[in-house]
C-alpha cells in the first residue's frame, strides 16, 4: 500500500517539476517574441513523456534497481509559421500554454496536499 502511495507522490513531484520546466520554456519564448529568427520551443507533455519507455533497464517494482524515477525534460524547436522575420513565437499561444502549465502545477500541488492530509489522518494527526 505504501509503495503505491509513494509512487503517486513521485509522479506528482515529477508533474510539478515538468510544469516548472514548461514555465521556463514559455518565459523564454515570450522573452524572444520580437527576436528575428527565433524558433519557439515546446516540451513534450507529461503524459506522453511517461508513456514512452526510456531506453535501458526499467524497475518492475519499487525496490527494483533501488533508484527513484527521474524524468528528463527537453524542449524541442517548433517550425516557423511563415512570419516575415522567421520568428515562430505566437504571444497568444504562449499565454494559453502558460495557463495550461499553471493547471498542471496546481494539480500536482493538490495531489501532494491530498496525500499529506491522508497520511496525517492515518497517523491520527488530522488538523
Amino acid at each position: 500500500m505504501f509503495s503505491t502511495q509513494i509512487l503517486v507522490q513521485q509522479m506528482a513531484r515529477g508533474l510539478a517539476k515538468h510544469a516548472a520546466a514548461q514555465q521556463v520554456t514559455v518565459a523564454k519564448n515570450l522573452a524572444n517574441a520580437d527576436t528575428p529568427g527565433f524558433r519557439a520551443k515546446r516540451m513534450t507533455g507529461f503524459a506522453e513523456m511517461i508513456g514512452d519507455p526510456a531506453p535501458g533497464p526499467r524497475a518492475s517494482r519499487p525496490s527494483h534497481l533501488n533508484r527513484p524515477a527521474e524524468y528528463r525534460f527537453e524542449a524541442r524547436e517548433e517550425r516557423g509559421n511563415g512570419n516575415p522575420n522567421e520568428n515562430s513565437v505566437s504571444v497568444e499561444a504562449e499565454m494559453m500554454q502558460a495557463a495550461r502549465v499553471r493547471q498542471s502545477h496546481d494539480m500536482a500541488l493538490a495531489i501532494q496536499s491530498g496525500f499529506s492530509r491522508l497520511f496525517k489522518t492515518a497517523l491520527g494527526r488530522s488538523s
